[in-house]
């Protein structure tokens, strides 16, 4: 009877020991579904951060893609610029080459100017001096008419015994004004010869104001056009010193959002290396969690053998009481 009694104590004993493990159990099963759940939200909270992060790494990829497509656009607009500041150039140069063949041409219609005006003022001259010699001529063609005159009249009135002098005189006066006319024939004609010089003159004279002129013309349109082409290319130059700096500026951003990409790949890397450790961490917990749960199936069993191991025993003693 004592043994059955030590012998129930112990299995009573060992019963409240199985209970307490299995309560143990029970317990750090529940502890390791904490745990679990636990790094489970670790693991969820780590997933949405990476996706966070692969979102913001692809906004930043888009970001830098827009970026690189408007830096191209610059580097296109800069290189139109600068093919229209080497187009700009050529036209200033042919511009400048223009305006030095019409500076040459100017140097040269004034030249010819200045000759046919020395032309003209010895033109003049010669006129003047040979109107002065027909005035001179036409006095004396007057005065010697009035000779004539008189002679007639000395010749109607002398005696009929001087006719003899008087017609030989009359020839000699004859050819004398024949000899005087041919003289005002030939001033006339030299008068005449110099009006048509000096109306040649005056022709080429206008001809070369006309060039001059439009040589003038020229050379003012050719300021002006250089002028325009000058503030062109200050133009171009200005927008190209701020393509120049907008490529700076983007290249800098371009700069700033690889740091960004790079640190988000860091981001990304350790997170993922987290998620990795956190799973490995869940794969633990749940293996452990496993292990309890078959301790816990274990203890239990115990516990039932025990309780029928008892049940037995109390049997037994009613029976043999």
């Amino acid at each position: 009877m004592d043994a059955i009694k030590k012998k129930m104590q112990g299995m009573k004993i060992d019963k409240d020991n199985a209970l307490d493990r299995a309560l143990r159990c029970e317990q750090e099963a529940r502890d390791a579904n904490m745990r679990a759940e636990k790094t489970e939200e670790e693991a969820r909270q780590l997933q949405k951060k990476i996706q966070t992060v692969e979102n913001e790494l692809d906004s930043t990829q888009e970001a830098l893609t827009q970026v690189n497509t408007k830096l191209e656009e610059k580097n296109k607009a800069l290189q139109n610029a600068e093919s229209e500041v080497a187009a700009l150039n050529r036209r200033i140069q042919l511009l400048e080459e223009d305006l030095e063949r019409s500076e040459e041409r100017l140097a040269s219609a004034t030249a010819k100017l200045s000759e046919a005006s020395q032309a003209a003022d010895e033109s003049e001259r010669i006129r003047k001096a040979l109107e002065n010699r027909t005035n001179m001529e036409d006095d004396r063609v007057a005065i010697l008419e009035a000779q004539l005159s008189q002679a007639k009249l000395i010749a109607e009135e002398a005696d009929k015994k001087y006719e003899e002098v008087l017609e030989n005189r009359s020839l000699a006066d004859e050819e004398r004004m024949d000899a005087l006319e041919n003289q005002l024939k030939e001033a006339r004609f030299l008068a005449e010869e110099a009006d048509k010089k000096y109306d040649e003159v005056a022709r080429k004279l206008a001809m070369v104001e006309a060039d001059l002129e439009r040589a003038e013309e020229r050379a003012e349109s050719g300021e002006a056009k250089i002028v325009e082409l000058e503030e062109e290319l200050r133009v171009v130059g200005n927008n190209l010193k701020s393509l120049e700096v907008s490529e700076e500026k983007a290249n800098q951003r371009e700069e700033e959002y690889k740091n960004q990409i790079k640190t988000l790949n860091t981001r990304l890397k350790e997170a993922e290396a987290r998620a990795e450790f956190a799973e490995r961490s869940v794969q633990k917990l749940q293996k452990e969690v496993d292990r309890l749960e078959d301790e816990l199936v274990l203890e239990k069993e115990k516990y039932k053998d025990i309780g029928d191991d008892l049940d037995t025993a109390f049997v037994e003693l009613i029976l043999k009481e």
